[in-house]
């Protein structure tokens, strides 16, 4: 197990996960992949919208909306709170010490304005590392973290804005040489600085019934560069999340709320090289796309993609969910995320409950694949969360 996650990380590292162009007899269509360093940024850090088909632009705001749209910040039910998640990670193929970490706070400074702040940690565990010859050369400890400060505040009672700042740092090698097909190459940790900015907007409709929207721009920032070769840096994960939420209180016992989501990455679409022959009508090759700048690029993503309008709907990425809370004491959730076979191919079921008690609130998400095209590094996995609300003082 140890070679595959030796093998995970030489894929992280040189873009590969993400960006493999082929031919498919299977649906005749080209499948181009985007890469990007860093992808654990967007993967769900809580067990509530990770039960809900990892929609989140426009959930009801709590401890983890830092993460899905931190404009709803403005909107929390809380003076303070605290979260955490425990996300293992390919628990499916057995490894047993790959896992996320998420840490987050927040704080309502006033009635109009909320400050949070949060750390997610992935760790891929322990690596014996070895040299061609295959001798040992030590082991290593990969792993990547980001922090961010984030801020929200509401323009009036139905609106809000909110902005956040990250400073990420991805190590995946240790500083050791790793073989990028052609030779060995020195490594180093990866940094880079990024912002998002979010909007909400919530709206009451018939007595017990809202709904709500919500647009979220995250990660961007400078590229990531692993190697003192700064003609391949890989882009942030920069993505644009819209969706739209509503709500129903049935009576005082009983509660709905329904979620969609779209997602489109921000990052350019790489040429298709087919043979000896590369063909796109923005990148005359590889280095043209590794040059591309990340304000450039992400313009660029809306327009770029080789096969036209048609491979840009392929890139968006649809998630839903619906929750059901009893006596806002007792939660079921379940969702759907897809995406398209072209772009990745991750579709995938999602249910879970929570728990809530006094402050302290209990949440669990599992994850079911629909499809074997893809695997799912989540995939029959239990992820939990807990979070914990500090109301305000009456009159305070």
């Amino acid at each position: 197990m140890k070679k595959s996650k030796l093998l995970i990380v030489s894929l992280l590292l040189l873009g590969s996960v993400a960006n493999i162009n082929a031919q498919t007899a299977l649906t005749g269509q080209t499948k181009n992949y985007i890469s990007t360093g860093m992808p654990i940024l967007l993967i769900a850090p809580d067990a509530v919208s990770g039960a809900l088909g990892d929609a989140g632009a426009a959930s009801t705001p709590d401890a983890y909306s830092a993460h899905w749209n931190n404009a709803k910040l403005a909107f929390i039910d809380g003076k303070f709170g605290l979260s955490t998640t425990y996300t293992p990670w390919l628990r499916n193929l057995g490894v047993g010490d790959m896992n996320l970490l998420y840490l987050g706070g927040y704080y309502r400074i006033n009635d109009r304005s909320t400050a949070a702040a949060s750390l997610t940690y992935f760790s891929l565990g322990e690596i014996q590392s070895t040299d061609a010859e295959g001798m040992s050369k030590g082991t290593m400890n990969p792993n990547e973290f980001a922090f961010d400060a984030s801020y929200a505040m509401q323009i009036n009672e139905e609106l809000s804005i909110g902005a956040s700042g990250r400073f990420i740092r991805s190590d995946l090698t240790n500083g050791q040489n790793i073989s990028d097909g052609s030779g060995y190459v020195t490594t180093k940790p990866a940094w880079s600085l990024a912002a998002d900015f979010g909007l909400y907007w919530q709206h009451p409709l018939a007595e017990g019934q809202e709904i709500a929207v919500g647009a979220f721009f995250s990660n961007l920032g400078a590229k990531l560069s692993y190697s003192d070769d700064d003609t391949r840096k890989e882009f942030l994960p920069a993505n644009l999340r819209i969706g739209g939420r509503y709500s129903y209180d049935i009576n005082s016992a009983n509660k709905i709320n329904v979620l969609f989501d779209i997602n489109k990455l921000l990052v350019p679409t790489p040429p298709i090289s087919i043979g000896d022959s590369t063909y796109g009508k923005y990148y005359a090759n590889m280095t043209e796309y590794y040059n591309t700048g990340v304000m450039q690029g992400a313009l660029q993503s809306f327009y770029d993609a080789p096969g036209g309008m048609s491979e840009e709907f392929h890139e968006l990425q649809l998630s839903g969910g619906a929750e059901y809370w009893y006596k806002n004491t007792l939660a079921a959730r379940a969702g759907y995320f897809f995406e398209s076979n072209t772009k990745g191919g991750r579709q995938y079921a999602t249910v879970g409950f929570g728990l809530k008690y006094n402050i302290m609130q209990f949440d669990f998400a599992y994850l079911i694949p629909t499809t074997s095209f893809s695997s799912n590094p989540l995939a029959n996995t239990v992820r939990i969360s807990l979070s914990i609300n500090f109301q305000p003082k009456k009159n305070g």
